[in-house]
């Protein structure tokens, strides 16, 4: 069977722009979480989200407030019946924002990952600040890692409970 592709080179791109999958994030249902740098704890919380942040060069603001909603009310935490049907939102739980570029590394060939589809420095930690001015506004108790710098993240899984979001906004 083979398949034949007719359309033009701008068609092409076109389609390509639309399967950008957008800013990416692990999040992890936690009992606790911190982040330290230089031997100093400079975010924590208790019960809540610990979410891996990733800016690829495709990402926008749109892109970051979908994602942050979609962090907020991602249902992973118990009801009564002990079924995932409640949101950070709902237990009214912390989050801690933690930058790491290396969730947009490209794994598919080879045996080292390619930092290609990351967004430059500079870019990454402007839409990473402004994930973190959303998130300041949505959330009265919020926490972050420091973009760019060595930090040594600690947090006690609750389930394990862990799930990769994409933002997912159209093109």
């Amino acid at each position: 069977m083979s398949l034949e592709f007719s359309a033009t080179l701008p068609d092409f791109l076109i389609l390509l722009l639309q399967l950008h999958l957008t800013m990416i994030t692990i999040i992890q249902r936690v009992t606790s979480a911190s982040v330290t740098v230089n031997q100093q704890i400079i975010g924590q919380i208790d019960s809540g989200i610990m979410a891996l942040v990733a800016v690829e060069k495709a990402d926008t603001e749109k892109d970051a407030a979908r994602l942050l909603e979609r962090i907020l009310n991602y249902r992973i935490f118990a009801d009564a019946d002990d079924k995932m049907n409640l949101s950070l939102r709902d237990i009214n739980g912390g989050l801690l924002l933690v930058p790491q570029f290396t969730l947009a590394a490209d794994t598919q060939k080879g045996n080292r990952p390619s930092f290609t589809p990351a967004a430059s420095p500079e870019y990454g930690q402007q839409l990473f600040e402004y994930l973190q001015q959303l998130a300041r506004q949505a959330r009265p108790t919020v926490q972050f890692g420091q973009f760019g710098a060595d930090m040594q993240v600690a947090l006690v899984n609750n389930g394990p409970v862990t799930f990769t979001l994409r933002s997912h906004t159209a093109p």
